[in-house]
């Protein structure tokens, strides 16, 4: 409901669609829209900023997978609060990672003045916003249209000056550097918002814009017609139904997330029935690694089995990664690499083992073989977070500061360092541990700070928590879990040429699609340093 009903009618009776109903309009009917970052900043500023005032996410315009973002006009007429910037930053992260184009549909009163100090500045401030606009326009070849729907002030003209298209609507949009009271504070020039900076100026006289609609739905159909004149997108594959029904997805989970379950009755009513085939199913049982179909398209699924499991060493406990299903699962990624085969990764992890035998097996030096397999690999990777998501194993399952190409949880998802009870054993065990000793109980100070530590980790831990802080790209219902992974593959998979997004700033062009960039940044160095190096001596 954005700003609430109040101000959806306003926004009605000014001529304008609501940020919502103008991406409604946008999309194909019937693909969904899958929404990124809808709780950012839920929980902050007093529930005043529902979505940050702006509307991310991902969808089909003419059969094509693109990225929208929109500007809710009803929350505070659009402007940018801290947590805005960092939703328009993620939607263009994830339009560069997979070359999808990206429409924004403009509609905001600019920097949210009182809280500019956490907008203005910085390296992830607003210019990083056109940093990625120009990286998109000049080196990755990204499409970036830009539909401005409403006021567009000062800096924020930059945002549609650097896409490529730019559509205004005739008396409803304006774009400038200063409004017309700016201009009269700074110059002492009287003028209106039309003759400064609406449609017709910037589409007869200064040349800014390049189309001009009649109103909103007239510029959201210009946009689907742009769209069709892009090159066309690959088809997108269709599968066999599940072997089980999704509803079950609600019963999978235990109510108490420390139980153990069954991942196979996950996996039966998410993957495509048939033709699933488990990687070394005997060997390192607890974490499961197999080739199957999601929705016709060849995956490689890697996820944790909870409970306790056996195996010729004894038994194993799931959700923990150990020296020997580190290896398995770094041989796997680097087989799915080899044959460009996409992965999924369902977390329900709790950490990697400890102990003695588990340091003497060399449980640090497969750990990072994991990792490193995973964050090298340039194949695309999602990630759903079923359950727990803890410790450097959170890390190893392709956790987010490792870049997949998305991440979601369930309801359901816990994702922290550890568990509250492992937390209070970990501050305050040594001194609980003296005082059962003595026979004395816990003083009254020291059972509050206990009573706060857990208190503090069933906050941290609780999905919405991370969903307000754009850990996770979206908290989704099971349900839809299966759709939400088809729309997110289509992205990832559209552009043949997508790789690794640091290897998008360093490798400069690509001389074909194939083609992937350089690895790593000393390669870009190393390379640009002989290239010059050879300029020099012909000089």
């Amino acid at each position: 409901m954005g700003g609430g009903a109040a101000k959806i009618e306003k926004q009605h009776k000014d001529g304008k669609l609501t940020a919502r109903e103008r991406i409604e309009h946008l999309i194909d009917r019937g693909t969904g829209f899958v929404e990124v970052g809808l709780l950012v900043a839920y929980d902050l500023y007093d529930g005043q900023a529902p979505g940050a005032g702006v509307v991310t996410g991902i969808a089909k315009i003419e059969g094509r997978p693109a990225v929208i973002v929109a500007n809710d006009a009803t929350v505070k007429a659009g402007a940018w609060w801290p947590e805005t910037i960092t939703k328009i930053l993620r939607a263009q992260e994830i339009a560069m990672r997979n070359r999808a184009p990206i429409v924004y549909l403009v509609d905001s009163a600019g920097v949210n003045l009182p809280l500019q100090d956490g907008i203005f500045p910085g390296q992830y401030g607003a210019a990083r916003i056109f940093y990625y606009n120009s990286l998109m326009r000049r080196r990755l070849r990204v499409p970036q249209f830009a539909a401005v729907m409403g006021p567009c002030i000062a800096g924020g003209a930059y945002l549609p000056a650097l896409s490529d298209t730019i559509i205004m609507v005739e008396r409803v949009s304006f774009m400038g550097l200063g409004g017309p009271n700016l201009v009269k504070g700074a110059v002492g020039q009287v003028t209106d918002a039309e003759t400064l900076g609406g449609a017709a100026m910037h589409t007869e006289r200064s040349g800014v814009a390049h189309y001009r609609a009649k109103d909103d739905a007239e510029c959201l159909g210009m946009i689907r017609a742009q769209f069709r004149l892009l090159p066309p997108p690959e088809t997108s594959p269709e599968g066999e139904a599940p072997a089980a029904g999704a509803e079950g997805l609600y019963d999978v989970l235990p109510a108490d997330h420390r139980l153990p379950y069954r991942v196979e009755d996950l996996l039966e009513r998410l993957l495509d029935a048939g033709d699933a085939i488990e990687f070394q199913p005997d060997y390192a049982p607890e974490m499961l690694c197999e080739t199957a179909r999601l929705n016709g398209r060849v995956v490689g699924v890697i996820a944790n089995r909870r409970g306790f499991l056996k195996t010729p060493g004894g038994p194993r406990v799931g959700g923990i990664v150990y020296a020997e299903s580190a290896r398995k699962v770094a041989y796997f990624v680097e087989h799915a690499e080899r044959q460009r085969v996409p992965l999924l990764y369902l977390q329900d992890v709790s950490g990697f083992m400890v102990g003695v035998e588990a340091e003497a097996e060399g449980i640090i030096r497969a750990g990072a073989e994991m990792v490193e397999t995973m964050a090298c690999a340039t194949i695309p990777k999602i990630v759903v977070t079923v359950n727990h998501a803890s410790g450097a194993g959170y890390y190893a399952m392709a956790g987010q500061g490792f870049d997949p190409n998305f991440a979601f949880g369930w309801p359901t998802a816990r994702i922290g360092v550890m568990e509250g009870e492992s937390a209070v054993q970990a501050i305050y065990g040594p001194e609980m541990a003296k005082l059962k000793a003595a026979g004395q109980d816990a003083p009254p100070e020291l059972a509050q700070k206990i009573a706060q530590t857990r208190a503090d980790y069933d906050r941290w831990l609780d999905a919405k928590y991370a969903a307000a802080r754009g850990h996770v790209d979206a908290l989704i219902d099971p349900l839809a879990t299966r759709r939400v992974l088809k729309l997110a593959f289509d992205v990832a998979c559209a552009s043949p040429g997508a790789d690794h997004l640091p290897v998008a700033f360093f490798g400069g062009e690509r001389k074909n699609a194939g083609e992937t960039a350089c690895a790593t940044r000393a390669e870009w160095l190393r390379e640009h340093g002989e290239k010059q190096a050879r300029e020099r001596s012909t000089s």
